[in-house]
């Protein structure tokens, strides 16, 4: 079996978490800021502000940029159903907008049009391993006095112009055990301001700034040293994690480039302007949901996995009955497929893979 996932644990990271566990300081304590410092060094912000996982670091930083009720926030209709409940959360209402059909991430003409009075910020998803349009989105929220919050949950060490840093408000992880960088469950919020990160560090800590000074409202969002301890060796690691992931994906674009010669699927593309990390590889199925489901039932009985990465426009989903004219992410909802890139492939598996859709298509 090929799987389409799986997290790189090595015995560097079970000897760090069984240091801890012999410690006997499991919960909040020095690692966790151990991996925030290693975590703000490697990222190239000035604070990280660990949490329990990349939903709550999005909700934090919400909380920290004081977003409130009545307030409006920008949202790709293309991205997980995370980012889009967040502002909910305190309040606020999520506002969906379009993405662009090349690189699936946010469109800074449509997040233009969408402001109103009411909207407070942005939160742009670099989507797949994938840097958004820093430079757009960040001279828009210039213009328009918006705060901009990063959803790099997917994007640990991806690059905008050569920096980890995009210059934003803040910006969030996730180290879900599926992620290019895991800590069992986590998340974190980065940021150069000294203001946000102090909020950010209250929030997370049922609003307290040291033991029972309570400064306002927060929750009970630390993380462990458990998921901390995992979290520094995979600090390590993580570059080399990319590598491969980026291997992988020159490897697919080489050996599928005939498929997609023949327009049946389209490939992934990576701005000039990005370092690409491949949390995904997702290709599109130029006929849409006939070719893609049909593919995906194929390479199942082939035994390699893969995912639909999203299969349903945000807007429509029940739970937020909104309205929203989105006919790029409509499209994609029928076309994307995401194949196998994690570290673990061989390159024989890479082939397996490739040779398998060359196959479903019929194409040498």
């Amino acid at each position: 079996m090929i799987s389409i996932a799986k997290p790189m644990i090595s015995e560097a990271e079970i000897a760090r978490v069984v240091e801890v566990m012999r410690s006997g300081q499991l919960a909040f304590g020095p690692i966790v800021e151990e991996f925030e410092r290693s975590l703000a060094a490697y990222s190239g912000y000035k604070h990280a502000v660990a949490t329990t996982n990349g939903t709550t670091a999005l909700h934090t930083s919400m909380a920290a940029l004081g977003i409130a009720r009545g307030d409006e926030v920008v949202i790709p209709d293309f991205t997980f159903i995370a980012t889009a409940n967040t502002p909910r959360f305190v309040g606020a209402k999520p506002v969906f907008v379009d993405v662009d059909a090349r690189s699936f991430n946010v469109s800074a003409e449509a997040v233009r049009a969408a402001i109103t009075p009411k909207t407070k910020a942005i939160v742009a998803v670099s989507l797949y391993g994938q840097a958004y349009d820093v430079d757009a989105i960040l001279a828009v929220a210039k213009e328009k006095n918006l705060k901009v919050v990063s959803d790099n949950a997917q994007a640990i060490g991806a690059k905008w112009r050569d920096k980890r840093n995009f210059g934003e408000d803040c910006a969030i992880l996730s180290f879900y055990p599926t992620k290019n960088a895991t800590t069992g469950e986590g998340g974190a919020v980065l940021t150069d301001s000294d203001e946000i990160a102090a909020r950010a560090r209250e929030f997370r800590n049922h609003g307290q700034g040291v033991q029972y000074d309570y400064k306002g409202f927060g929750h009970n969002f630390r993380m462990t040293s458990l998921c901390a301890a995992i979290g520094i060796e995979q600090l390590k690691r993580v570059d080399g994690f990319n590598d491969a992931r980026r291997r992988n994906a020159k490897q697919y674009n080489e050996l599928l480039a005939p498929v997609a010669a023949k327009n049946k699927i389209e490939l992934p593309s990576e701005d000039e302007r990005c370092y690409h990390v491949y949390h995904q590889y997702t290709i599109k199925c130029k006929r849409g949901t006939h070719d893609r489901d049909a593919l995906r039932e194929f390479l199942k009985q082939k035994q390699i996995g893969s995912g639909i990465y999203y299969p349903a426009p945000l807007h429509s989903l029940p739970t937020f009955a909104a309205r929203a004219k989105t006919p790029v992410t409509k499209e994609l909802c029928k076309q994307v497929l995401s194949l196998p890139i994690h570290p673990g492939l061989s390159e024989e598996d890479v082939r397996t893979v490739a040779t398998a859709i060359k196959e479903f298509f019929k194409v040498k």
